[in-house]
């Protein structure tokens, strides 16, 4: 079940990238069916045992989907972030460039490989890889 905060999110948004966060979080949400979802630091964000795992947000460029854990996936598509964490994100600008087959792949992915987000602080920034 999608949060009534990440519906919110997502019909704040234009008509075209509310089409993109709505076919996200049914996916996400059909995805990874045991995760807690909410807004995060003002987005929307899932969670498996408190550990963040995917995530989207609002940029100039597009929706960006953001996986925690994504650049250690060896994904093409998935564009690894600034190197200080393991996150990857791609960026959507329309509903129809979303990959269901890739999405559905990542989501598997990152069941399987997850780092430690939930207790990086506690670690002073080191990540330690879960599974």
């Amino acid at each position: 079940m999608i949060s009534k905060e990440i519906q919110a999110y997502n019909a704040a948004q234009t008509t075209s990238d509310k089409e993109i966060c709505d076919l996200l979080a049914a996916e996400i949400s059909r995805g990874l069916t045991n995760a807690e979802n909410k807004i995060w630091h003002r987005h929307p964000v899932w969670f498996l045992d408190g550990n963040p795992i995917v995530g989207y947000s609002r940029l100039k460029s597009g929706i960006r989907l953001m996986f925690w854990s994504g650049a250690s996936f060896d994904e093409p598509d998935l564009k690894p972030g600034t190197g200080k964490f393991n996150d990857a994100s791609v960026t959507y600008t329309s509903a129809n460039q979303i990959n269901t087959k890739d999405l559905k792949r990542w989501l598997k992915r990152s069941q399987e490989i997850q780092w430690d987000y939930k207790n990086v602080i506690k670690r002073k920034g080191k990540l330690e890889r879960l599974k």
